[in-house]
């Protein structure tokens, strides 16, 4: 026997056995416990502390409404743009069949729930704001009703500075895919495009981003990749203006309770935008870069002064300037952005999914476009190289579709 060892085969004295350890532990623990507890007891009168509050993943919005969702819902950070054409024998009876089968499936997503046919089910548990809303391209609407095609339905003007490529056009069906969390997007994305193969094939996908969700308060005004605030002068959601402009209607009745979006891919020049100080960028843009207010104001939301002159004479906000160009002395020349930053470094590019609302593209968008193609000197740095417009039906009531007023009107 060691002169370490214990007499009778146990433990060698003066060490703890893991068993030992455990109980003493175990033992003083729950008498430090009990001591805590009893010092931090609450009095009977006072309140538990509140509950913390649920995920951010575990938060909805509604599928089912009068309108859809995904236009004046708070822009979540993540986006997927789908384009799908009909295959050619796809007629008034598939359109249907496809519409109630993608609002099924995007009811549930938006629950949380998993589709019916979801193979990957625990994904969908995670919905973070999830939102689906359907564009209808003219192709979409002709297999239903020729006549029932709205007359701003149509493939926009070309412009000096477009260098549009087909691969990025016009396709039938637009599904706007939003959340929070980039594997719901993923995720919903995959079961809605499982839903559309017996009806047609993907032209086109286009995945968006903006800041994490939390990373800055609520209500911040997005940067794009060239460092801008953009999007500064949106109606507000809720407001008189917000109705008239986004929800006011220019269509036939099928429409009414919807709104229409002008879908641009951006392409932006970062190379050779980096090659300009920071004076100059301003100039470019009209707004300061720090916090997107105008050269001539002190905050973001600070009306520009486009009489304001500098020390040499000269207009502190130059005529060529993007927030000049994008201006209007008309009230009802504006547009509601939901814009989305992109990056596909494969082709060395980067930019904008430029998303607007608008309830007339020819009355709202295209004088805008105008303005700035004719005389915005930021089109050195930016090319729109894709182009589509949409008519986004209202929503529709459990058990419906989107779209059912087209199919049934």
């Amino acid at each position: 026997m060691g002169a370490a060892e214990h007499p009778d085969g146990g433990p060698p004295r003066g060490r703890l056995s893991r068993r030992n350890l455990f109980l003493g532990g175990a033992a003083a623990g729950a008498g430090a416990l009990g001591a805590t507890l009893a010092q931090r007891a609450l009095p009977a009168d006072e309140p538990a502390p509140p509950s913390p509050p649920p995920p951010h993943g575990e938060q909805t919005v509604a599928f089912h409404g009068s309108r859809q969702a995904g236009v004046q819902t708070a822009p979540q950070a993540h986006a997927t743009l789908l384009g799908i054409d009909l295959e050619p024998e796809v007629a008034a009876e598939g359109v249907r069949r496809l519409l109630f089968l993608l609002s099924d499936d995007a009811a549930r997503l938006a629950r949380g729930e998993p589709a019916l046919a979801d193979t990957e089910p625990e994904l969908a548990r995670v919905p973070a704001r999830l939102t689906v809303t359907f564009g209808f391209g003219p192709g979409l609407v002709e297999r239903v009703d020729p006549d029932a095609v709205p007359d701003w339905l149509t493939d926009l003007p070309d412009f000096e500075h477009d260098d549009l490529d087909p691969a990025w056009g016009q396709t039938d069906l637009l599904l706007q895919v939003c959340a929070d969390d980039p594997v719901t997007v993923s995720h919903a994305a995959r079961v809605l495009l499982k839903d559309t193969r017996a009806f047609g094939r993907l032209r086109w996908s286009q995945d968006g981003f903006r800041r994490a969700h939390g990373s800055q308060p609520d209500g911040t005004t997005m940067r794009n990749l060239m460092g801008q605030v953009d999007g500064t002068v949106n109606p507000a959601p809720g407001t008189e203006d917000f109705e008239r402009l986004v929800w006011g209607g220019a269509g036939p009745d099928w429409l009414t309770g919807g709104t229409s979006l002008v879908l641009r891919r951006i392409a932006t020049h970062l190379d050779t935008w980096d090659e300009l100080d920071r004076p100059a960028r301003e100039a470019v843009i009209g707004r300061r870069l720090s916090d997107g207010a105008p050269l001539t104001g002190d905050g973001e939301h600070d009306e520009p002064d486009f009489e304001a002159k500098g020390d040499g004479g000269l207009p502190v906000i130059a005529d060529f300037a993007h927030v000049r160009r994008a201006r209007t002395g008309d009230p009802d020349e504006r547009m509601f952005r939901r814009g989305y930053n992109y990056e596909d470094r494969a082709r060395g590019e980067a930019g904008l999914l430029f998303v607007s609302f608008q309830a007339d593209p020819v009355r709202q968008f295209l004088p805008v476009q105008r303005r700035l193609d004719e005389l915005d000197l930021l089109n050195q740095w930016v090319t729109a190289v894709g182009s589509a417009v949409y008519a986004v039906p209202p929503g529709c009531a459990e058990g419906g579709f989107v779209g059912q007023g087209l199919l049934e009107g």
